[in-house]
C-alpha cells in the first residue's frame, strides 16, 4: 500500500553530496522536487554534536543519509543524535540509510577478550528510534541478524556487472573475476555468474593484521584480463600485491572493483604506483581530494540505485528487485565514464 505521507531526506556531515544526488534522483523519478530537510547539524567548541531541524517533520516518512566512515564515531553519533531529535518531532518512522556500515569488520570475537563492536552498533542504532536499515554490501552479512528491525542490504555487484560489461565490451570472454581471499569468494563467484566469466582466488597467509605474508593464484590467468573484487580497500596493501602476483602469473592487466573506498593511510600513493590499470570504487564514502585526483581511480555513483530503494521502500514494493541487472539498467544508463 503507498505511504500517506511524503518521502523526506536528511543529511549529516559523512557524505552530503551523496545525500544531494540521492535527492536529484528521486525528483527525477516522481517528477516532483525533492530535496534535503532543512537543518543543521554543527559541533560546540568542545566536541559536542548538536542537531536542529527547521522543518516541521510531523508524520512524515523520514530517511537519514549517513555513512558511518571516517571519522567513525563521529558520523555515528551524527546519526544517533538526529534521529533522536526526528524521534522527537514526532516522524512517523525513521529509516537510517547507511551506504557504508562501520565497525562491521568487528563482527566476531577472533581472540579472547574482545568486543563484537557491530552487534553494539546495531544496538544502539535500534535504541535511537531507527526503524529500519538501508545498507550496501555489509562486510559480513551476519550483521543484519544483530538487527531486531528490517535490515536492506543492497548489492554493488549488479551495478558493478553493468559497468564491466560496457567498459569490457567484446573482450568478457578474456576476463576472469578473481577474489583476494578465501573469504571473498562467494562474492566474485556472482560476480563472474552476472557476466559470464571465470573465476579465480588468490589465497593469502597473514603473520599479522595489515601484512600479508604469502600469496598464491588459484586457477587459470595466464593472458587473462583479471579484475578484483571486494568490498572494502583499506590501506590497499592486500590489494595491489595482489594485482603484483597475477601480473607475475601471467595476467594481461588488472583491473579492481571495490565497493568502498577507505583508502586511509598510504592507500593513494600505493594505488597511483601499483600494476593495476584501474580501481574503481562506489561513493558510499565521500571522496577526498586526493581520490579524486588519483589517474587509476574511477568513481560509480551509487545514488541512482540508492534514490530507487528509498522510493520503493516509501511506496511498499520490493527492495530486492533491485538485486538483478536487468531492474538496474533503465536507472543506470548514461552514468557510465571510459577507464
Amino acid at each position: 500500500m503507498r505511504a500517506i505521507h511524503e518521502p523526506k531526506l536528511m543529511s549529516g556531515n559523512a557524505n552530503r553530496p551523496l545525500a544531494c544526488a540521492i535527492a536529484r534522483r528521486m525528483s527525477m523519478h516522481r517528477g516532483v522536487g525533492v530535496s534535503l530537510v532543512d537543518a543543521r547539524v554543527e559541533r560546540f567548541h568542545d566536541g559536542e554534536i548538536f542537531v536542529e531541524v527547521f522543518e516541521n517533520v510531523r508524520g512524515e516518512d523520514m530517511f537519514i543519509v549517513q555513512p558511518t566512515s571516517n571519522p567513525a564515531n563521529d558520523n555515528l553519533m551524527e546519526l544517533l543524535i538526529m534521529a533522536d531529535a526526528l524521534r522527537r518531532s514526532s516522524a512517523s518512522r525513521i529509516t537510517a540509510v547507511i551506504p557504508y556500515f562501520g565497525y562491521a569488520r568487528q563482527d566476531r570475537r577472533s581472540k579472547a577478550r574482545t568486543p563484537i563492536s557491530a552487534k553494539l552498533v546495531a544496538n544502539m542504532i535500534a535504541r535511537a528510534g531507527i526503524e529500519r536499515v538501508l545498507t550496501m554490501d555489509l562486510h559480513a552479512a551476519q550483521i543484519q541478524g544483530f538487527f531486531d528491525i528490517p535490515v536492506d542490504n543492497l548489492y554493488a555487484s549488479p551495478v558493478f556487472a553493468l559497468d564491466i560489461e560496457h567498459q569490457f565490451k567484446g573482450k568478457l570472454a578474456d576476463v576472469t573475476v578473481v577474489s583476494p581471499d578465501v573469504g571473498g569468494v562467494a562474492r566474485a563467484r556472482e560476480l563472474a555468474k552476472r557476466i559470464g566469466c571465470a573465476l579465480a582466488i588468490v589465497d593469502k597467509r597473514r603473520e599479522k593484521p595489515g601484512e600479508v605474508a604469502e600469496m598464491t593464484v588459484i586457477g587459470d590467468v595466464k593472458g587473462k584480463t583479471c579484475i578484483i573484487v571486494d568490498d572494502i580497500c583499506d590501506t590497499a596493501g592486500t590489494l595491489c600485491k595482489a594485482a603484483e602476483v597475477l601480473v607475475e602469473s601471467g595476467a594481461k592487466e588488472v583491473h579492481s572493483y571495490i565497493t568502498h573506498g577507505v583508502l586511509s593511510g598510504p592507500a593513494i600513493d600505493r594505488i597511483t604506483k601499483s600494476v593495476m590499470k584501474s580501481l574503481v570504487i562506489t561513493d558510499t564514502i565521500e571522496p577526498t581530494q586526493a581520490v579524486t585526483s588519483a589517474k587509476n581511480i574511477r568513481i560509480v555513483p551509487t545514488a541512482p540505485i540508492f534514490a530507487q530503494a528509498i522510493l520503493n521502500i516509501w511506496n511498499g514494493t520490493s527492495v530486492s528487485s533491485l538485486f538483478e541487472t536487468d531492474s538496474l539498467q533503465p536507472i543506470y544508463e548514461g552514468t557510465y565514464s571510459p577507464i
